[in-house]
C-alpha cells in the first residue's frame, strides 16, 4: 500500500437494499463513520441490488455496508454480493446489518458477506471492524 492510499480515509457505501423503509439506524451509523473518520456515501432507500453494485463501483469503496430489516437478506444480500464480484470488486468488504436471524448468519458468510452486525452492535465496533478487516482501494 502506498503512503497515498494509507493516508485517505475508508470509503464506505451504506446501502438499504429492498423495500425496507426505515433508515434511522443507517443514518445514525453513517453519521458515526464519519465522526470515525470514514468517508462515507449512504444511497438511501429502497435499493436494488444493481443500483447498490454499480454505486460500489462508480464510488470506488473500500467497504459496503448492507442495512436490511425486512426479512429479504437471503434473497438481497447474496445478489449483491454476486453483482459486486461480477464487477471484478473483489476486494470490496462487504458487511451487512439488522434484523438477520442468527440461523442465516453463516449461509451469508458462505456467499461473501463478510460479517453480520446484530441489534446492540455499537459504532465502534463497526469501525473497529472495517479498519480491520477492509483494504483500502486507490
Amino acid at each position: 500500500m502506498t503512503a497515498d492510499a494509507s493516508a485517505r480515509p475508508i470509503r464506505v457505501l451504506l446501502a438499504k437494499p429492498g423495500l425496507d423503509g426505515h433508515d434511522r439506524g443507517a443514518k445514525v451509523l453513517a453519521r458515526g463513520l464519519r465522526d470515525e473518520g470514514f468517508e462515507v456515501i449512504y444511497t438511501g432507500l429502497r435499493q436494488t441490488p444493481e443500483m447498490v453494485a454499480d454505486a460500489a463501483e462508480q464510488e470506488d469503496v473500500d467497504v459496503v455496508g448492507l442495512s436490511i430489516l425486512s426479512g429479504a437478506h437471503m434473497t438481497l444480500l447474496p445478489r449483491i454480493v454476486e453483482l459486486i464480484r461480477a464487477k471484478g470488486l473483489d476486494d470490496v468488504l462487504v458487511a451487512a446489518g439488522g434484523i438477520i436471524p442468527d440461523a442465516d448468519v453463516a449461509s451469508l458468510k458462505a456467499v461473501g458477506v463478510a460479517e453480520v452486525f446484530g441489534p446492540g452492535t455499537t459504532i465502534g465496533q463497526v469501525a473497529t471492524y472495517f479498519r480491520d478487516h477492509a483494504r483500502r482501494r486507490g
